[in-house]
């Protein structure tokens, strides 16, 4: 089962830039929740912290897209350095402004600078990925490697942040978080061997190569619906456990939905795919918004739990897909900004549906906002079938000339 991922590995140098994206990438899912702990802990104030929380969040979507741009016109080694080294700064800085008590509004303006500066590292390790191997299949096997990096990410960076938080010091997992992506960012730009080559703006030409905008826009809607469907699930969950007076449980809930994705894309890497991606990508959403359908009828947290782990083996398979898809649609020249177009869907999507799904808790109770997420995969669904077809078969080796127009 796992030669496909051992084929892939032995590739020189993939292992090592594959594993210090690993570290880069924990700030992701730490530093949010570092910036609640902390501020909350020097104010008393869960409102202010979430607000400076949600300044950090909307920069990083906000600015993602022309960080990719960047990275496709500079290189990887120079923007992912700087990226990393402002990021570094402005968060230490937001650390001190917190503790010394600085003007609030530093504070919001330090967060979101810092949220404009986070390394673009998950969409780099892709685009990487993409220039170093041949073959589509490899390519959709190290995507499924990510998707599972990714979620092992978003499982153990929650838990790390609030543990050094909580059982340390409130500026300890926010210190974790910028030293692994400071070193992690610098180690992985570092590795030039394998970095994809930039691409130049041509003075003698017009314009960039265009966008397929017909693929593109559909994806980047469902990339986002998958980040309302995020956003939903997470707060609804809690929500439910505590319904049941167990709101402990709902940690082991999540991860238990996110184990099933985890597992999902381990397995959607090792096979070898006849169908296509854009036919993936419709089959994922739609099983998607099936999977979160019979949540509303549950009342049992063991029940519960069960089948948020089978509707979590819809989740990475769609997202492989669908960055799969956009690997094969987006020119060379603009693949890690085309990356960072469904990043940043994702990232924008949670936080809306946080807000819905909390509205509807908060009328409806809990089942009622697990249809949120149903809603969200609904439109994910609807949106994929916008897909142009001429994908939906899975291609054998890379179409004449693409290797060589990415060296």
């Amino acid at each position: 089962m796992f030669t496909s991922y051992r084929r892939i590995l032995a590739q020189p140098g993939t292992l090592r830039f594959s594993l210090t994206g690993l570290v880069a990438r924990l700030p992701i899912s730490m530093i949010g929740l570092g910036i609640v702990l902390l501020v909350s802990a020097a104010t008393g104030s869960y409102g202010v912290a979430g607000a400076i929380s949600a300044a950090y969040m909307i920069s990083n979507a906000g600015f993602a897209i022309l960080q990719g741009r960047l990275l496709d016109r500079l290189g990887q080694g120079k923007v992912l350095a700087s990226a990393s080294i402002g990021f570094g700064l402005a968060i230490s800085l937001l650390v001190v402004s917190v503790q010394e008590d600085w003007p609030v509004g530093w504070t919001y303006v330090l967060a979101a600078i810092g949220g404009a500066f986070l390394p673009q590292v998950g969409s780099s390790v892709r685009t990487r990925w993409s220039h170093v191997l041949d073959q589509p299949a490899d390519v959709q096997t190290a995507f499924a490697l990510e998707a599972v990096l990714d979620e092992a990410v978003f499982i153990l960076g929650p838990i790390l942040v609030a543990v050094l938080a909580t059982a340390w010091h409130p500026v300890a997992g926010i210190a974790v978080a910028v030293v692994a992506c400071v070193g992690g960012t610098l180690a992985f730009s570092a590795q030039t061997a394998t970095a994809p080559p930039p691409h130049p703006r041509d003075s003698t030409s017009e314009s960039r190569p265009p966008l397929p905008w017909r693929s593109v826009v559909p994806l980047a809607v469902v990339c986002a619906c998958l980040g309302v469907l995020f956003g939903a699930a997470e707060v609804t969950t809690v929500a439910f456990a505590e319904e049941r007076g167990h709101k402990a449980v709902s940690g082991a809930l999540l991860a238990l939905w996110a184990f099933g994705s985890l597992a999902a894309g381990v397995i959607t890497g090792a096979i070898h795919w006849r169908r296509g991606p854009s036919f993936r990508v419709r089959w994922g959403a739609f099983a998607m918004a099936c999977a979160m359908v019979p949540l509303y009828f549950i009342h049992s947290l063991p029940l519960m739990g069960a089948v948020l782990f089978v509707a979590g083996f819809a989740i990475a398979p769609t997202m492989i897909a669908s960055m799969s898809l956009t690997e094969a649609v987006v020119p060379s020249g603009r693949l890690t900004e085309g990356m960072a177009i469904m990043q940043t869907g994702l990232v924008a999507g949670v936080a809306p549906g946080a807000t819905l799904s909390g509205l509807v808790v908060d009328h409806q109770g809990a089942s009622a906002a697990y249809l949120v997420s149903a809603g969200a995969g609904l439109v994910a669904a609807l949106a994929a079938q916008a897909l142009p077809r001429s994908r939906d078969l899975a291609p054998t080796k890379l179409p004449a000339g693409l290797r060589s127009r990415r060296d």
